[in-house]
């Protein structure tokens, strides 16, 4: 019996913490990203817009459609301070090169001197147009998942035929 007080205790001193390291407007409105892609960086801001309001949405779509288990995600978002954007984007990243979440999230956390622009030059598999345009489309998905309104570049437009 004498455990519950202090594991009760326990958790009520970590929740602060877990709180602190959520997305939130402030952290969104500071949030920049270098992707080396004009409208790929528009949009991952605006998944930090989205994953302040609905972090369980945003939680489910990485780990479902990158397939990366959502403990890791979640820990990423919540106790490792991660931006949404970046954690979206390292994962789909990874999905579209043949790697895994946790190779992009250590390819920048170890430098992430230039963005993700100069980290994924770094990483092991070559960035090629492809890759790009994988992220670009699991975008505009996980915008039709969340039945979220996105405007289309021209390139996309052509490729998706809308």
């Amino acid at each position: 019996m004498k455990r519950f007080p202090t594991l009760l205790l326990s958790l009520l001193l970590l929740a602060p913490a877990t709180v602190l390291a959520q997305q939130t407007a402030e952290r969104s409105a500071a949030y920049t990203v270098e992707t080396g892609d004009r409208w790929l960086d528009a949009q991952l801001q605006d998944i930090n817009h989205y994953a302040e309001r609905y972090p369980d949405a945003f939680l489910d779509e990485v780990s479902r459609y990158a397939n990366v288990p959502r403990g890791y995600v979640s820990a990423l978002f919540t106790t490792h301070g991660w931006q949404a954007g970046d954690i979206y984007f390292a994962c789909f990243w990874a999905k579209a090169s043949g790697q895994t979440c946790r190779d992009s999230v250590r390819a920048f956390s170890q430098n992430p001197e230039g963005g993700w622009e100069a980290v994924v030059t770094r990483m092991p598999v070559k960035p090629d147009n492809l890759h790009v345009r994988a992220v670009r489309h699991a975008i505009v998905a996980s915008y039709e998942h969340w039945d979220r309104p996105i405007t289309l570049d021209a390139t996309l437009k052509r490729q998706l035929k809308r």
